[in-house]
């Protein structure tokens, strides 16, 4: 069951979500149209981009399609001022879920220009939706990003060197800024969404021995159980995106953490923290 209290609704609350063609972040999309929220889908695919809007409004939901390049700023900003004409309001709600895995295998045998490739998709855009999105959300005096990253975010991910390091600089990014913006309301937040079949698994599976056993053997059982279940990473960009995260923010939150707990709880300074101190 999506994550629903009464205190807090979607209705008319305007959601930016990047990388909204494919894979989690169509998920997502979707799960936020169902709770009434106006989608604005950005992504680079006109043909994803069209089959997510088909799918929203044939459930009775509202979406915008977006073609923008998250890597481009003057694209994504100009996405975000299309948003508010359309929607009459400024974004409330990011999502940053656009990302590409780039090169798999040894680090010593990747190709430069795939690094710029995947840093400028996975971090340079996380920066580009958050600085376009950000002056609105201070004025306003609210607002609720949500960066995703993976495990990979605080683990290492041998022969997925690039994609790892993109994700653990999106958590300290996004804990730095949660800092700056936290006396205007404006809480900002990573998730983990768990491993899922997305195109990613395929990539992983087609690389073979250069993505190593571990991965392979990750990746085969997600493509045979799916990973997790929508469900569980929508709940949980729901809550996050709700009021009753306020006082969260600066945190990497995964979907299979008792996150639940945080409603009403308070949090530790070092709890989920991308530089965890383990007390002895």
């Amino acid at each position: 069951m999506y994550y629903r209290e009464e205190v807090h609704s979607f209705k008319t609350v305007t959601v930016l979500m990047t990388g909204a063609g494919r894979g989690i972040g169509k998920r997502l999309a979707i799960g936020f149209a169902t709770q009434g929220a106006r989608v604005g889908l950005l992504a680079r695919s006109k043909p994803e981009l069209d089959l997510c809007q088909l799918e929203i409004e044939h459930a009775g939901g509202n979406a915008l399609r977006i073609r923008a390049d998250v890597s481009d700023y003057e694209q994504v900003a100009a996405s975000v001022e299309r948003m508010r004409v359309h929607f009459g309001s400024p974004v409330q709600v990011l999502v940053c879920a656009a990302a590409m895995q780039g090169p798999i295998g040894p680090f010593t045998e990747t190709n430069k220009k795939m690094w710029d490739e995947v840093i400028h998709t996975n971090l340079i855009g996380v920066m580009n939706a958050c600085r376009a999105v950000l002056p609105g959300m201070i004025q306003q005096r609210s607002g609720k990003i949500i960066a995703l990253t993976s495990g990979t975010g605080s683990q290492a991910r041998p022969n997925l060197a690039i994609y790892a390091a993109t994700k653990a600089a999106v958590v300290s990014f996004v804990e730095s800024v949660a800092e700056e913006v936290r006396d205007h309301n404006v809480q900002i937040n990573c998730m983990a969404p768990g491993a899922s079949y997305t195109h990613m698994t395929d990539q992983i599976l087609a690389a073979g021995d250069r993505a190593g056993w571990r991965e392979i053997e990750e990746a085969q059982q997600v493509r045979l159980t799916g990973g997790t279940t929508a469900e569980k990473q929508i709940e949980l960009a729901l809550f996050l995106a709700s009021e009753q995260s306020n006082h969260i923010s600066g945190r990497l939150i995964h979907v299979q953490d008792d996150w639940k707990k945080l409603r009403d709880g308070s949090l530790k300074a070092d709890q989920f923290m991308l530089r965890r101190v383990q007390k002895i």
